[in-house]
């Protein structure tokens, strides 16, 4: 170890992007030339001028043919210091170099230049850990500020924060943003949660939420999901106001609104979905009701024309226009003559224009008087199947689902008419186009009637040889011979698992997803979306999920499980399926796929089955030793109370045996349910989803390929 004293010159430059080389300042004299930093892109930090030439000292450390080697401490004017490793008389490997102003660099260098992994430290204890390049954070690092508590975390290009990354922007870390970087801006795609709470998670442009995107306002009880545009709602979307009523029942259904937007406001065509039941849809203008819409109130009376500043514009004596308060309807003309009550209204207009104009009164009425007479019933299997999949509700009172209706008429055949259950969406249209066969739609009581009424129509009138009170004659016989013997007799695979569907339901939104992008899209006028059984098989088959468990004769035989020919495969290729018919599949698919888990569960449960019948054997045998030592010990004269011990002990033994059958039968239905819920939770989240994210990404590169 030898010391010397040189006055070399160095150039260390702050702030710069570029590398630039210089020459060592003195022929012979030890090569320390350039140390080139930028540390200002974070906080805009700077240690002096741009430019700064330092003279070496002195110098202590190992040298080698008179050039710096080795370990070694180097002293600049102005106070500057490096202690760590020369090579050739250039600081290259490990070192710590700190400027006079207090901000320190630990770390690798390569030929003065800091290089590769390091940390810098302000004087303030603000951090940068991670990769360097040439003085500058570049690749993977984090930045802490010790001042305000932000940290961030990720990806950096040439200072700045540039891809993924994560950054905290309080010492709670309750304020955050995940996602894409752009040069220092939030661009991307990205989740940034604010101190209140509030939740966004979508696009991102210039700082602001640009693009498509999910805003969940926590304490308003809000959220919005559709297309933003500079920081605001623009362009198509669905706000709801979501109340905090008691959970799961009908009073928990939340105000709706879906379509356009203009800077934040309810602007252009859209529909608003009341709590109450009641539906518009129409024009808005400044988040109001204005121009040309409908009305339709929940006791089902409608109102269609003109809205000004969410008013409605109602005709009066002198030709001219008035205002009706929107707080309530005005009554209909017949509307007081209808037996049945405003929540059992009937929407049956497409029939009975199908009616001559002087029977219509007539027919409406008989009909009604059926309905009447049946509402009990009616009411009982409407209550029966809203409760489908849904966990316990303090008041019980639900809303019929499109999903659960479908099942009911699953359960009651009616798809065995040559009427599929897309047709009859057509036939009972209650929603926009958008939603005429989305499993979330609600139906309220009159609702279902209403369906009822018209379906009965549709398959029965044909077949009636007196055409007088033809509706009241088709609807009678489509519940005593469909409705009343079928009904509440669950089937399928969805419902009919004790408890299952409720964590099947728990997959529903992602399905619902999925049958939306292989459904076939039909052109105007139809235009709709909805899925063939053709192309459910080309679905199975583009994600691999066929083997030689599931093979196409399997996945055949599901899906015609419940149809009236279930051999008859080729009839069933382009038949129209709902989103009912396509998430039981799946679960039929789930039961076939993973029956390797099955067949392992129901051996142990097999298994435990034995033990239990073993210990029951033993239990008997010790009763009736007791009883024989009882009667030993007692004597002749103990003999009738030692009888009388005997049948109390045996009857002990009845009851104990009959309470550990109800306990094996609990045991068995729990056993049951768990092996349902593992069979669809390995389906789902092992087979099918990761399949469909699979097909995604690949789909997703192709298109991108062939740009």
């Amino acid at each position: 170890m030898t010391q010397r004293k040189e006055k070399s010159k160095i150039l260390i430059r702050h702030g710069e992007q570029k590398i630039r080389n210089t020459k060592p300042v003195a022929e012979g004299r030890d090569k320390i030339s350039v140390l080139k930093v930028n540390l200002a892109d974070i906080k805009q930090r700077g240690n002096g001028d741009a430019h700064i030439r330092l003279t070496v000292q002195r110098y202590e450390g190992e040298t080698c043919e008179g050039v710096f080697q080795g370990g070694g401490l180097a002293c600049f004017d102005g106070g500057h210091v490096y202690k760590g490793m020369f090579s050739k008389g250039l600081m290259d490997g490990y070192g710590v170099f700190t400027w006079a102003g207090g901000l320190k660099y630990e770390g690798e260098f390569v030929r003065n230049q800091p290089m590769g992994e390091g940390t810098y430290i302000w004087p303030d204890s603000s951090t940068y850990k991670g990769e360097v390049c040439y003085g500058i954070q570049h690749g993977t690092g984090t930045y802490t500020c010790a001042k305000d508590c932000v940290s961030y975390t990720g990806q950096w290009d040439q200072g700045k924060r540039h891809g993924k990354g994560e950054e905290f922007y309080n010492q709670e870390k309750t304020s955050w943003y995940k996602g894409d970087w752009v040069r220092n801006i939030r661009e991307g795609c990205g989740v940034r949660c604010y101190p209140s709470g509030n939740v966004y998670s979508g696009e991102w442009k210039n700082n602001l939420r640009h693009g498509k995107g999910t805003m969940k306002w926590l304490k308003l009880g809000e959220e919005y999901d559709g297309m933003w545009q500079n920081g605001v709602q623009h362009g198509q979307g669905t706000h709801t106001w979501i109340l905090k009523r008691a959970d799961g029942s009908q009073y928990t259904k939340s105000n709706r609104y879906t379509g356009d937007f203009v800077q934040g406001q309810r602007h252009g065509l859209g529909t608003f979905y009341y709590a109450g039941g009641a539906i518009y849809v129409g024009q808005w203008r400044n988040n109001k009701k204005h121009g040309k819409g409908k009305f339709t109130f929940k006791n089902g009376h409608v109102f269609e024309g003109d809205f000004v500043n969410d008013q409605m514009m109602t005709d009066i004596l002198n030709g001219q226009r008035a205002p009706t308060p929107f707080c309530g309807p005005s009554p209909l003309p017949g509307s007081d003559s209808s037996i049945l009550g405003l929540d059992m209204a009937l929407n049956i207009d497409c029939l009975l224009d199908k009616i001559p104009e002087r029977n219509r009164n007539t027919e409406q009425e008989q009909v009604e008087f059926v309905v009447l007479k049946l509402a009990t019933e009616l009411r009982s299997v409407y209550n029966f199947y809203s409760k489908l999949g849904r966990a316990h509700s303090p008041n019980n009172t639900f809303p019929l689902s499109r999903l659960q209706l479908w099942r009911l008429l699953k359960d009651c055949y009616i798809h065995h008419h040559s009427i599929t259950l897309t047709k009859i969406d057509h036939f009972i249209k209650d929603a926009p186009m958008e939603e005429l066969h989305s499993p979330f739609t609600p139906i309220l009581f009159r609702g279902l009637l209403s369906c009822l009424v018209v379906v009965a129509y549709h398959i029965y009138h044909e077949h009636m040889v007196s055409k007088k009170n033809l509706l009241a004659a088709c609807f009678s016989k489509l519940m005593t011979e469909n409705i009343l013997p079928n009904a509440e007799n669950v089937k399928g695979f969805l419902f009919s698992k004790p408890c299952g569907d409720v964590m099947a339901l728990d997959y529903l939104k992602k399905c619902w997803e999925i049958y939306q992008t292989y459904c076939k899209v039909y052109k105007p006028p139809r235009n709709e979306q909805i899925m063939t059984c053709r192309q459910l098989l080309w679905m199975f088959k583009d994600l691999n999920l066929l083997d030689n468990n599931l093979t196409v004769r399997k996945l055949l035989q599901i899906i015609t499980s419940e149809s009236s020919d279930p051999s008859n495969f080729t009839s069933c290729l382009d038949l129209e399926i709902t989103f009912l018919e396509f998430l039981e599949v799946l679960l039929g698919s789930a039961e076939v796929k993973c029956k390797q888990v099955s067949g392992g569960s129901e051996k142990e449960g097999a298994e435990t089955e034995a033990g239990r019948d073993g210990c029951k054997v033993e239990a008997g045998e010790k009763v009736t030793g007791i009883s024989q030592e009882s009667s030993a010990s007692e004597g002749v004269e103990g003999q009738q109370n030692v009888e009388t011990t005997f049948e109390e002990n045996l009857q002990s033994a009845e009851g104990h045996r009959g309470k550990e059958k109800r306990t094996r039968k609990e045991e068995a239905e729990d056993h049951e349910l768990q092996l349902w819920k593992q069979t669809i939770h390995q389906f789902f989240n092992h087979f099918f989803f990761p399949a469909y994210e699979h097909n995604q990404l690949v789909s997703k590169k192709m298109k991108e390929e062939k740009l």
